[in-house]
């Protein structure tokens, strides 16, 4: 038989409020601040749109984060806490004694509501304004004082009803808070709702931007100058944005030749980039190499995913001093066999300090270039994260990886390629081949130390998407079990 925990006499003091909305209401101004967090939290819960409305304007700490409480969008109560925000406004009294100075409808978790009391949050954003950034006319103090409204955007083809409710409000109230926008996504979004959107928040408050859109460069430059003025911008993820690697021959490959020069001189400006994430976004070499002298901060993340890979583009990356501070280096799908090892081996060489994650899934890595790395890998004391998946790599190969890794002591995550030795002629896998060799490879890791995830695996079927993995005990994919 099991029995409820009784309910706390905060918890009695809450629902009581929420039975009498007047009540409720008409006390606010003398309930005492530690019952605010549980009454907000409830009155969302119950949807009393009302209280939730009256709540905001007479909020007693300087940060209201109601993005967290809201796990699907919610017209409905945005509305509410607008309308919150609207009153606050409209009686004038912000400036004045109410302590709200940031409201944030980001859906990410949040601290306030798991510690409180004792820590109260402050402003969401890492950025810094710089005089030219500040905007409408404001000086700096002015806009300390204004109310920011704190939010990310995920714009695709339309708006959806939350999304156009926002941005209308924000129009409204334009000038009268400060709107940032930390987080933006554009995929396939119509220029009408980019331009719309960027007349209403400004381009200098965003910090990460993923650009998924299928443009040219002709129509990227159409955002190229919201783009430049991105200035505390630390992530850049850039997807499936075609430009023409041919030499220019005619006047619309030199237009095109342009454009691809500008967006490159808008990334110049970036000061604050630490993170840079490219996939199926074609350079010539020539840009390429424009793009990582460019670079005026030292990068901690690079990701280049399923791109055209040239000996001069491995150049370009590999002896770019931007990049000898990384923690995080992908190279998905770039294919490496027939490029020299020498320059990645010299990348690994510098970052051996830094580097915490590294990934060369499917590079058409082959024994002699993985060989040319293990002794810059041996250097690399700080990793917790490698990937060698779909390489083709013998088992005396893998094994000399093996015996160079189990000397990092800090290894917690895996992933290595079955042996070549594991396939027929044909391409298919040996089961019995598989399940022997496995548990020998793994014996080399635990002989030097005890690993926490090791997974070897084959490459994807090409029937069920599945592969066979060894992680312990042998588990095949869909067509072989």
């Amino acid at each position: 038989m099991s029995f409820e925990a009784p309910s706390t006499l905060l918890e009695l003091a809450v629902k009581s409020l929420l039975r009498n909305e007047a009540l409720a209401i008409s006390t606010l101004q003398k309930l005492p601040m530690e019952l605010f967090p549980s009454l907000f939290k409830e009155a969302f819960k119950s949807r009393h749109m009302k209280i939730l409305t009256a709540m905001v304007a007479e909020w007693p700490f300087s940060c209201l984060p109601v993005g967290a409480l809201m796990q699907v969008p919610d017209v409905v109560i945005l509305q509410a806490v607008l309308d919150g925000v609207d009153m606050l406004l409209t009686q004038n009294v912000h400036l004045r004694k109410s302590k709200l100075r940031v409201l944030d409808l980001r859906n990410v978790h949040h601290v306030f509501w798991d510690a409180w009391p004792g820590i109260e949050c402050g402003e969401s954003s890492t950025g810094t304004l710089s005089k030219e950034q500040t905007g409408n006319g404001l000086n700096r103090y002015a806009l300390r004082r204004l109310l920011k409204v704190v939010t990310d955007f995920d714009l695709r083809t339309h708006l959806d009803e939350q999304q156009a409710y926002l941005l209308q409000w924000a129009q409204q109230q334009k000038g009268s808070v400060r709107l940032c926008c930390m987080k933006v996504t554009i995929c396939e979004t119509p220029m009408k709702i980019i331009k719309m959107f960027f007349n209403i928040f400004q381009p200098c408050y965003i910090e990460e931007l993923e650009l998924s859109t299928g443009w040219t460069p002709a129509a990227l430059s159409c955002f190229a100058r919201c783009f430049g003025q991105m200035r505390n911008l630390r992530k850049l993820h850039l997807a499936r944005i075609y430009v023409n690697t041919k030499k220019a021959v005619n006047s619309l490959e030199d237009i095109e030749e342009k454009y691809t020069a500008r967006l490159i001189s808008q990334i110049s400006k970036l000061n604050c980039l630490q993170h840079l994430f490219i996939n199926g976004f074609y350079f010539s070499s020539e840009h390429m190499k424009q793009l990582f002298r460019c670079l005026k901060s030292p990068l901690e993340s690079l990701s280049i995913k399923l791109s055209e890979f040239s000996q001069s583009d491995l150049e370009h990356l590999c002896r770019c001093q931007r990049l000898f501070q990384l923690k995080h280096l992908t190279l998905c799908g770039v294919v490496l066999f027939n490029l020299c090892p020498t320059l990645l081996q010299f990348l690994l060489e510098n970052v051996a300090a830094t580097l915490q994650i590294l990934e060369l899934e499917d590079c058409g890595i082959g024994d002699s270039q993985l060989s040319a790395l293990l002794p810059a890998l041996s250097q690399c004391l700080q990793l917790t994260r490698v990937n060698f998946y779909d390489n083709v790599i013998s088992i005396s190969v893998l094994m000399d990886l093996l015996q160079i890794l189990a000397n990092l002591s800090k290894l917690t995550e895996e992933f290595y390629p079955a042996p070549m030795e594991c396939y027929d002629d044909l391409g298919n896998v040996q089961v019995n081949k598989f399940a022997s060799v496995c548990p020998d490879l793994l014996d080399i890791l635990r002989a030097k130390r005890q690993p926490i995830r090791v997974t070897f695996a084959t490459d994807i079927c090409l029937k069920c998407h599945q592969r066979c993995v060894f992680d312990g005990k042998t588990r095949l994919c869909h067509c072989l079990s």
